[in-house]
């Protein structure tokens, strides 16, 4: 293996420029040639590839979003699309791709892997909802940039005794709505894994305002409900005054925590390290602190699972 290349894909998160980082350097280390696959898939189809150079992926750690930037690019789920992905690699002489990215990137490594082009999986998104990782790249900043916000919401809260509803992103799992509500001392956590009736959230309300509780936090996580309908609704069912905060986007941006730039520079090198061994079709992740990796094809189409003991907790936490 001579060269090789790298591309983000999907929505972008805090600590993909550290994972690129990483796998350039890693691979110039190894004495290999790295080239930087701008735009996703897109700029795989159109070949805006270009060779990058140690000096190139200079002060990048810190940044949040992707230097090699990300686009959507539905012509990729098609055969077609993934065969010009595939002759563009054959053109540049790469031998193996790095892809950083959530679900729908890994689909696309899995194709190209299929294809003959050797294709490591890095797990970068928000969301955590990747199987064969305990976290994925940008996750804990996102939590921490909902804390932040949790934090300023509740002085307001309790000075004004009002119920806040706060929405945050996660599409399909609970991972950022539980590990921030949890960490934010809200008294309600709603999420997709563990399904609660609007009862159930109106009688833990009730117990709060009967020993004396003058306001509340609610973080429901976008794959459950719509922030706003939902306090709606409870407004209406329960005359309270009610604020919603829909964090949306401000999630994904802002500088990675140290804890996203560690885990994306030790799963690009990793990524890295696999193509030099011959492996392909594998994702990497870090499982009780270890590196691992597992085959796309068995974890691609895996549930998606909570850690159900830190649910129990902050519903044990929050009565």
């Amino acid at each position: 293996m001579k060269r090789i290349g790298v591309l983000t894909s999907g929505g972008d998160s805090p600590g993909m420029n550290a994972a690129i980082r990483a796998v350039v350097r890693k691979g110039i280390y190894h004495n290999l040639e790295v080239y930087g696959i701008y735009q996703g898939y897109q700029g795989l189809i159109n070949g805006n590839i270009e060779k990058l150079e140690i000096g190139s992926v200079g002060d990048i750690i810190q940044r949040g979003g992707t230097f090699l930037r990300s686009a959507r690019c539905p012509e990729f789920v098609t055969k077609e699309g993934q065969q010009k992905g595939y002759e563009q690699l054959k053109k540049f002489g790469i031998d193996g791709l790095v892809v950083i990215g959530g679900d729908g990137s890994y689909r696309g490594a899995n194709a190209i892997s299929k294809l003959g082009i050797p294709c490591i999986g890095v797990p970068g998104t928000i969301d955590n909802d990747i199987v064969g990782t305990d976290f994925t790249i940008g996750f804990d900043t996102a939590v921490n940039t909902a804390i932040d916000v949790i934090d300023k919401i509740r002085d307001t809260a309790s000075s004004h005794e009002r119920t806040f509803v706060i929405e945050v992103m996660g599409r399909n799992a609970g991972d950022i709505a539980l590990w921030a509500g949890l960490s934010g001392g809200a008294e309600t956590i709603l999420i997709p894994e563990e399904p609660q009736q609007m009862d159930e959230v109106i009688e833990k309300l009730n117990r709060g305002k009967d020993r004396g509780k003058k306001h509340s936090i609610i973080v429901v996580a976008e794959g459950v409900t719509n922030g706003v309908k939902f306090a709606e609704e409870l407004e209406r069912r329960t005359q309270l005054e009610i604020r919603v905060s829909v964090l949306g986007h401000m999630q994904r941006g802002g500088s990675p925590t140290a804890t996203d730039r560690v885990l994306a520079s030790r799963l690009g090198a990793y990524a890295v390290e696999l193509l030099l061994e011959g492996k392909s079709g594998r994702a990497v992740g870090i499982m009780n602190n270890e590196l691992v990796s597992h085959a796309l094809d068995e974890i691609l189409d895996a549930p998606h699972t909570i850690d159900k003991k830190i649910y129990q907790l902050s519903q044990e936490l929050s009565i």
